[in-house]
């Protein structure tokens, strides 16, 4: 697929600028081919001004905050308190000097921004305000939003981006639904001992997530003061002379100062000359093969945009974005083949899985063992004094790890070691004959995981005799 036409403008154009679009932006330009970003917000997307990373700034302390509970009248008499505003300042400071620091990276990489909406006009062509733009190979990555439920009072409610911008914390805060933004956003408000109602229209929170661990971390959640209203939905949000009262289909009222919407998310396809080209779109992104090529062969689409059944995570978008570039740069040309992808929630503690689901595994038992283990009470000592860890492995029967899910501060760091045990399919064996630092929490996890797989592989004991 590799060949430059001087009869373009560029050689890629990228709707977008996010984690979807600028790791092949990148790399194409290091390659020498002409490349344009088209953007209409701040220069690398969501993730990065306003999702992911001002989240992990401002979720921080509060990380600190819930490990020095688990020592709390044993070695720590008092915990420190975290004060909002001044953090909130500090991560605006931070966060906001990224888009003026990549938009120098990327250009010193020549790669040029084009600030406006960016439709498709033809299978080249990209309209930018007024202007047109034409390019061998189009990249649609335009993220999607949150979606915004059809209720009364509609106006009233603010999303992840409004909340990851509070210089104020609200003292009283409804979160509409239970998915991965109200329950990290819940954890850091309960923190800063806020009333926090969350209102579910199922009867649980963080369905994809494993539910034993999510029980778990409700009941933390419920302990901590949060307030539970499932199998129920918002139907108005009424502003009063103390700030709003939020009623339920089932007669709940709650009275609040703040709502944050977290209903789900839906694809930016608006307005982008899809239809006009025959590339089909709906609900849950743009239809691709698998190649990440639309109907029209020279444009693809990436990251979340995507129709796709892999998580709709950052991660994923830049392994997009890295596979659209070999394909333009025709250093491969096999289909998009995804590994194992680490999900992670940032509630305090900590919820991740990766590779086959609990739910998989106990589904075919003849396949997979299913190994639940206690870690923060086996391995108190390396766990920091954090007693409910608790991880499941799931282990094929060669011995191989083909799944995990952990509850506990750890679990990301945990995590990424896991898919990388799963995705290059390392056994128990080849694991023991690998040196890690002790003692740490990761010697620890390791400890536990070796004999579980090896366990399958060793000679049955002899039979006693007689």
């Amino acid at each position: 697929m590799a060949s430059t036409n001087s009869n373009f403008d560029y050689d890629v154009i990228f709707i977008g600028s996010g984690h979807a679009c600028n790791h092949a932006a990148v790399t194409l330009a290091l390659a020498g081919k002409k490349v344009a970003f088209v953007e209409k917000d701040l220069i690398a997307g969501t993730c990065t001004n306003y999702g992911c990373d001002a989240k992990i700034v401002l979720d921080a302390p509060f990380e600190y905050l819930d490990g020095l509970q688990n020592y709390q009248n044993l070695a720590v008499q008092t915990s420190p308190a975290v004060s909002w505003t001044p953090l909130m300042q500090y991560k605006k400071q931070l966060i906001g000097a990224f888009p003026v620091i990549l938009t120098d990276a990327f250009s010193k990489l020549g790669i040029q921004i084009l600030n406006g909406h960016g439709k498709i006009t033809d299978k080249n062509t990209v309209q930018v305000e007024d202007k047109n733009y034409t390019a061998e190979y189009i990249v649609i990555g335009t993220g999607a939003r949150n979606a915004v439920p059809d209720i009364a009072g509609k106006e009233y409610l603010h999303d992840s981006r409004d909340f990851l911008d509070l210089d104020i914390m609200p003292d009283r805060i409804v979160f509409i639904g239970a998915g991965i933004i109200s329950m990290e956003f819940a954890s850091i408000a309960l923190k800063l001992g806020k009333q926090v109602t969350i209102i579910e229209f199922s009867d649980k929170a963080l369905a994809a997530y494993p539910q034993e661990y999510v029980k778990k971390l409700t009941a933390k959640m419920h302990k901590e003061g949060a307030e539970f209203i499932f199998s129920d939905a918002v139907s108005e949000v009424q502003k009063t002379e103390n700030g709003y009262l939020v009623r339920t289909k089932n007669g709940t009222e709650t009275e609040c100062d703040y709502v944050l919407n977290a209903v789900g998310r839906i694809p930016n396809i608006e307005n982008l000359g899809l239809e006009e080209l025959g590339i089909q779109a709906d609900r849950k992104g743009i239809v691709t093969d698998d190649h990440l090529r639309t109907a029209v062969p020279n444009i693809f689409a990436s990251g979340d945009v995507l129709n796709k059944t892999v998580p709709k995570l950052t991660p994923t978008a830049a392994f997009e974005s890295d596979y659209i570039a070999e394909q333009i740069l025709g250093l491969s040309d096999a289909p998009i083949v995804y590994p194992s992808v680490p999900n992670l929630v940032f509630t305090l503690p900590r919820i991740a899985q990766t590779g086959i689901t609990v739910e998989e595994a106990q589904a075919h038992p003849d396949l997979y063992q299913v190994h639940s283990v206690p870690y923060g009470t086996q391995q108190l000592w390396l766990a920091r004094n954090e007693s409910d860890i608790d991880i499941t492995f799931i282990i094929a029967k060669d011995g191989t790890l083909k799944g995990a899910a952990i509850y506990g501060s750890d679990a990301g760091v945990w995590i990424d070691m896991l898919t990388l045990i799963i995705n290059q399919n390392i056994n128990g064996f080849a694991l023991k004959k690998m040196i890690f630092s002790f003692p740490t929490s990761t010697y620890g996890l390791l400890s536990v995981l070796i004999p579980l797989m090896i366990a399958p592989l060793l000679p049955p004991p002899p039979q006693n005799a007689g």
